[in-house]
């Protein structure tokens, strides 16, 4: 076994267990959606929740909820009076959404918006501390640059997938979101708005910090 697969499998191994609630999520997601690999997952879902839990953001601002396994991570930090705002492009799948924001008694902490982020974003009355960027690949130039007047100073942006297998990093010239995702990597590492780095966790998280 490769040492970097090793130490990856003896990381998750000594990584706090995820509470039951978001197991059962698991479960249902890869019982009931076709596409269950595109949850966070525990590990990464452990890293939102501690930096939420550690930036202890008032307001969040998720693109592409998926089944919410996520936002429900994201939803921990937040203040006593926090809010969580999350898009999800695809309607069906509000159903379990809003069934585990109600398991977990967060209905009046996280506020889902079915539709288009283009539109939704911009009437938000709201500066955000933080931001979670896992809709479509493609949108993310447009999304950034987008959110980015909405986040405060010193306000935290996540992108996820920006690694997409490992192609972004290699020689693939032709697939359409490896351009877009190695394009945007570039774009988010030259602009002198933030500071940034790039996590080799999962499919690559990318971390950005607005000066």
């Amino acid at each position: 076994m490769h040492s970097f697969q090793r130490d990856w499998e003896y990381c998750q191994a000594h990584t706090s267990e995820i509470p039951s609630l978001l197991q059962e999520l698991d479960r249902e997601t890869n019982l009931k959606t076709l596409s269950p690999h595109m949850q966070s997952g525990p590990y990464q879902g452990t890293l939102l929740k501690f930096i939420s839990q550690m930036i202890r953001p008032r307001r969040v601002l998720e693109i592409g909820t998926f089944t919410g396994y996520a936002t429900l991570c994201l939803a921990n930090g937040l203040t006593d009076d926090g809010l969580l705002h999350t898009i999800e492009a695809n309607d069906e799948l509000a159903w379990i959404i809003r069934k585990y924001i109600g398991k977990a008694g967060l209905e009046h902490k996280i506020l889902l918006h079915l539709g288009d982020a283009a539109q939704i974003v911009p009437e938000l009355d709201e500066i955000f501390d933080l931001v979670f960027l896992d809709a479509g690949k493609l949108d993310y130039p447009a999304h950034y640059n987008m959110v980015l007047p909405k986040l405060r100073a010193g306000g935290f942006l996540l992108a996820d997938n920006v690694l997409w297998d490992g192609k972004v990093s290699g020689p693939d010239q032709k697939d359409e979101t490896t351009c877009v995702l190695r394009n945007f990597n570039t774009m988010v590492h030259t602009d002198t708005r933030v500071e940034n780095i790039l996590l080799p966790i999962r499919d690559g998280l990318m971390l950005v910090r607005k000066r």
